[in-house]
């Protein structure tokens, strides 16, 4: 028994690891592939594209007023995740300057290894995961701050293709944010053993893909009469 616990770090965590880039690697194909499928692309970027095409043309100020009141809603969500992201990152700091006084704590097979090789590999890759989303969503309020500038200036000095571009790469690097902080907390538990691992990255990609796959939206639209 104890020499099966001791092997659960080296089987656990790269299966976790493994199903959670293969499910972003399979999102990323139907994306480019069937983009129909997703909502990335159903509910949200072609609800997007039409919004901000609505922005351009009116030139209406209630509309441009509009658009800066949403972005700004967005930049508050996006600076809240980058918030729990470095409270995180400083909590886990912390845990980790006492982690080997704390080491008795874990002295147990469930923990899985508690050597200190592997307590570093535990913190630290859960401090990559909650870093990196930090430095995307803090490029995202950056980019949406400029976003907000473009749409309210003058069509003498910016044009929709630039702003488009700014918007959309704000918007991905948000999301790209939000998705790293919800990865970086299957490893955070890491701490407890790689049974806690396991089972909420299995849980957590049965979430991405309630939320990503667009088959119900898809059926309406079908359904839905012309």
């Amino acid at each position: 028994m104890g020499v099966l616990v001791g092997y659960l770090d080296t089987i656990l965590v790269p299966f976790s690891l493994l199903l959670t880039v293969g499910y972003h690697a399979y999102l990323w194909y139907t994306f480019k592939t069937k983009p129909s499928r997703t909502t990335i692309n159903v509910g949200i970027e072609s609800h997007r594209r039409t919004w901000f095409s609505d922005i351009k043309k009116l030139g209406d100020g209630k509309k441009g007023m509009l658009a800066v009141q949403s972005l700004r809603n967005s930049q508050m969500v996006i600076i809240l995740t980058a918030s729990i992201a470095i409270i995180f990152n400083i909590s886990l700091a912390a845990l980790t300057n006492n982690a080997y006084n704390a080491s008795h704590v874990f002295n147990l097979e469930l923990f899985g290894s508690i050597s200190g090789a592997t307590f570093a590999l535990k913190f630290g890759s859960a401090s990559v995961l909650l870093l990196s989303s930090f430095m995307c969503s803090s490029m995202a309020v950056a980019y949406l701050i400029d976003a907000v500038f473009l749409i309210n200036a003058s069509v003498e000095f910016t044009y929709a293709g630039h702003t488009k571009k700014v918007l959309e790469t704000g918007n991905t690097l948000a999301l790209i944010g939000n998705r790293l902080l919800c990865i970086a907390f299957p490893m955070v538990l890491w701490m407890f053993g790689p049974v806690p691992v396991a089972v909420s990255s299995v849980a957590l990609v049965w979430w991405f893909y309630e939320l990503d796959f667009a088959a119900k939206i898809t059926d309406f639209q079908k359904k839905r009469p012309i």
